[in-house]
């Protein structure tokens, strides 16, 4: 099974619905430890994307582009920004193609975590979501079933949300909560793996 058009609206499809659904969950993680919009910075992305979804080309480096763009036209949150750092860099490694494979995924994942550590100037270990994606590159590297990709991708995210909600925040703002961020999800990881999941389509 390969990722084409069908699939990334498929996709960005679940996406919009999980992340209509966590809104609430969001912004009251965000307020714990932020702004408390970050309910609304997704919520609001996905609208931007999903209005345009039929229109995207079969050119997955174009369409992720367009998403891309869309997202940072809805919403000028640092998360956001982030993001669409992430997707965009996805994009120029896919450039050209309309399809990739389920065995691309950790390299794919890994690039964008590179570009959005260099534009963010955040470290890994941090308790963010690069933590998050390196835990999904990591747990995906040398998996080729679309299944177990899927699988190894979700529980990784999971994982790490669990594994860093006992640490302290060091980098952004929750940072400046100190010891009051540890035994809190940081939001931009809890996102991430609401995000995660709703892309291979598995449990949150």
């Amino acid at each position: 099974m390969t990722i084409d058009r069908a699939a990334l609206i498929t996709g960005l499809e679940r996406l919009g619905a999980a992340m209509e659904r966590d809104f609430d969950l969001l912004n009251t993680a965000d307020g714990a430890l932020g702004d408390g919009d970050l309910g609304v910075t997704m919520t609001r992305g996905m609208r931007a994307i999903s209005e345009q979804a039929e229109a995207l080309p079969d050119d997955l480096g174009q369409a992720l582009l367009a998403c891309a763009q869309a997202f940072t036209k809805s919403s000028g949150s640092s998360y956001g920004t982030l993001l669409a750092t992430g997707i965009m860099t996805i994009a120029k490694e896919v450039k050209g193609r309309s399809a990739i494979e389920a065995g691309e995924v950790s390299a794919l994942v890994a690039a964008a975590r590179d570009k959005m550590q260099a534009r963010g100037k955040a470290e890994l270990g941090g308790k963010t979501v690069l933590d998050s994606l390196d835990a999904v590159a990591r747990a995906t590297e040398g998996v080729s079933d679309p299944a177990d990709v899927a699988d190894a991708a979700a529980a990784a995210a999971n994982d790490a949300l669990e594994t860093f909600r006992g640490e302290r925040a060091t980098i952004g703002r929750a940072r400046i909560f100190g010891d009051k961020s540890v035994g809190l999800d940081d939001p931009g990881m809890l996102a991430m793996s609401r995000i995660v999941a709703a892309l291979a389509n598995r449990e949150a």
